[in-house]
């Protein structure tokens, strides 16, 4: 076992020989499987023991059998101690839930602070077929099914090319001691039971049940990396980037077929799940203005584009006033305006560009004021005599709703003087007469 473990290290480059490596270990077979085999090939790791207090004078001894092995073996130990129970009644999730959460934060505490490569698990091809069981019963995609991956961020897996039962028989046959935890054999976690019962059910129909379901789940993350570089193609097609916010061509979006999966799979790092995707496909070819929410996004379905804004960025600032004081203009938040006085001359030449605009500085009434728009704001574009409504300027110039709540307006005395960064108030132009110029230059 020895050479396999070295070799499924090297073939799925999980670390280096030096490099150190945190061994999560419970004191169960598994894990102290994986303490013997680091020992023996010569690899540079610690040990981190969890004591979630679950089972008592059991939990305490697990934690001393843990203790001393890694005195025998040399090696620094990390131990916390956790109140699994009350985390869990405080966030209401499950007591496995609870502990797997507490283990994981702690475990990347302890490789940032103290300079681990990454965190080995004993993790092993029986782990990985109850885990497929699992996400299926409880409904998932096609990631739910590709297994326990080697390597992912800052966790590794080097015992994923045995089975349980190879690890046990080595145990016996080197005699390597380890701990029986009392709680793998209650049949009220489903794992125990897919364990217990399951997996020895489907092992009386296919006596080589587990090696088929190993191969079938490789199978299936074979496929996961092909419809994972296909949806990456499609995404070339379909997302762009706008302003820095990601958006999606809805003509294109219409055009996929079966479209509901190919939403799906292009909406997933924004953390949207299938039923919320399945009503952002349905409403593509709806009125604008239709809004969806993951955890950490929100979808907005504008006229042609559908556009993805992180919550909280879009509209967060506040709506109040900003006052420009002439004495000392420029401003940096909300957004970074820079001023500067100019003298007109026949040369000057006047910017055509959204972010630069150049006004009379006779006509302007300080302190300016800068603040987002409301309904019911009017003002004389540039180029034109009469009046017009912000949101008929919006609507004629085909603003996006996105573009709408992040427009500014720049005021003075009470007339918009600058819809910062598309169209200044006529009033306020250069004419001839205009012997001073305000250059104002929007930095964003």
């Amino acid at each position: 076992m020895l050479e396999q473990f070295k070799q499924y290290v090297s073939e799925f480059r999980l670390f280096g020989p030096k490099e150190p490596i945190l061994l999560a270990i419970s004191g169960g077979v598994d894990s102290m499987v994986l303490a013997e085999l680091f020992h023996r090939a010569g690899f540079n790791f610690a040990i981190a023991h969890c004591n979630f207090g679950l089972r008592g004078s059991e939990s305490n001894q697990d934690e001393a059998f843990v203790t001393s092995i890694a005195e025998a073996y040399k090696v620094k130990l990390f131990v916390k101690h956790f109140k699994t129970r009350e985390y869990a009644g405080f966030n209401k999730v499950s007591v496995q839930m609870a502990a797997r959460t507490l283990r994981y934060e702690w475990f990347d505490e302890l490789v940032q602070n103290e300079s681990f490569k990454s965190v080995a698990t004993a993790h092993h091809l029986d782990d990985q077929i109850e885990t497929f069981f699992i996400n299926v019963l409880r409904g998932t995609g096609i990631s739910g099914l590709h297994g326990i991956l080697p390597n992912r961020t800052r966790i590794v897996h080097p015992m994923m090319f045995a089975f349980r039962r190879q690890i046990e028989e080595f145990a016996s046959d080197e005699a390597i001691a380890y701990r029986e935890d009392s709680s793998n054999r209650s049949s009220k976690y489903v794992r125990n039971k897919i364990r217990h019962d399951l997996v020895p059910l489907l092992g009386e129909i296919n006596p080589e049940f587990r090696k088929t379901i190993t191969a079938t789940i490789d199978r299936i993350r074979e496929t996961e990396r092909l419809v994972t570089n296909h949806i990456e193609e499609i995404r070339e097609q379909v997302e762009i980037l706008n302003d820095g916010m990601v958006t999606f061509k809805i003509p294109g979006l219409l055009k996929l077929q079966p479209r509901e999966v190919y939403i799906y799979e292009l909406l997933q790092p924004f953390n949207f799940n299938r039923s919320v995707t399945d009503e952002i496909s349905a409403a593509l070819e709806d009125i604008p203005g239709k809004q969806f929410f993951s955890s950490t996004h929100r979808a907005l379905k504008d006229r042609d584009l559908l556009m993805i804004t992180e919550l909280g960025v879009a509209g967060d600032v506040p709506a109040g006033e900003i006052l420009i004081d002439v004495e000392n203009p420029d401003i940096k938040k909300p957004i970074h305006l820079r001023f500067s006085e100019i003298e007109s001359n026949s040369d000057l030449m006047i910017s055509k560009s959204g972010s630069v605009v150049m006004l009379d500085a006779s006509k302007l009434s300080w302190p300016l004021r800068l603040r987002k728009w409301k309904d019911g704001d009017s003002f004389v574009p540039y180029g034109m005599t009469n009046s017009k409504k912000l949101s008929d300027f919006f609507i004629d110039n085909k603003f996006s709703i996105i573009e709408k709540e992040n427009a500014w307006l720049l005021i003075s005395g009470n007339d918009i003087i600058w819809l910062v960064g598309h169209r200044i108030g006529n009033a306020y132009r250069i004419t001839p007469e205009t012997k001073s110029i305000l250059k104002i230059e929007w930095l964003d």
